[in-house]
């Protein structure tokens, strides 16, 4: 499948959390059997995450069907959360977010990006590798493994330069 022409992002206000929590669960719901429990972004409280930082939802054709949770560290952009709803997934939305997570940290000054997941997410660990995060280190957590990943940012200043 190929990405629409309508897809545009926004930032999340009060009124998405429902939404948003909505989402999350649809994504993360795949994931109780292989962990044995809720991942944690199913627990989240939305209303709490939007009042405090950047929350970017991704729109197609009207609807929100996925986000991306950022914030901003000293030395790099956290990202808190990021997911495509069930119906949205395969079409390079997922990719569309990290991208946009990328532009985010380069105009705060910040040239890496970190996350966890969990090694169980091996799909999610492997979507990560192949947009150019590593893993820094692994920690047990939960009767599980939590995966730490990073991904180091480079302007292209010779473009920049020639403009």
């Amino acid at each position: 499948m190929t990405i629409g022409s309508s897809i545009r992002f926004r930032p999340a206000e009060p009124s998405d959390a429902a939404v948003i929590r909505n989402i999350v669960r649809a994504a993360y719901a795949k994931w109780v059997p292989v962990i044995g429990r809720e991942p944690l972004p199913m627990r989240a409280d939305y209303e709490k995450a939007i009042a405090e930082h950047p929350l970017d939802l991704v729109i197609a054709d009207g609807r929100v069907v996925g986000m991306i949770e950022t914030m901003l560290a000293d030395d790099h952009l956290w990202i808190e959360n990021v997911c495509v709803a069930p119906t949205a997934q395969e079409r390079g939305i997922g990719r569309l977010l990290l991208e946009r997570a990328e532009a985010k940290a380069l105009e705060a000054g910040r040239s890496e990006l970190r996350l966890l997941t969990n090694a169980a997410f091996e799909a999610n660990v492997s979507l990560y590798k192949r947009h150019g995060y590593v893993v820094d280190r692994e920690e047990p957590f939960m009767n599980g493994v939590t995966v730490y990943m990073s991904k180091k940012l480079t302007r292209d200043f010779d473009k920049e330069a020639g403009e």
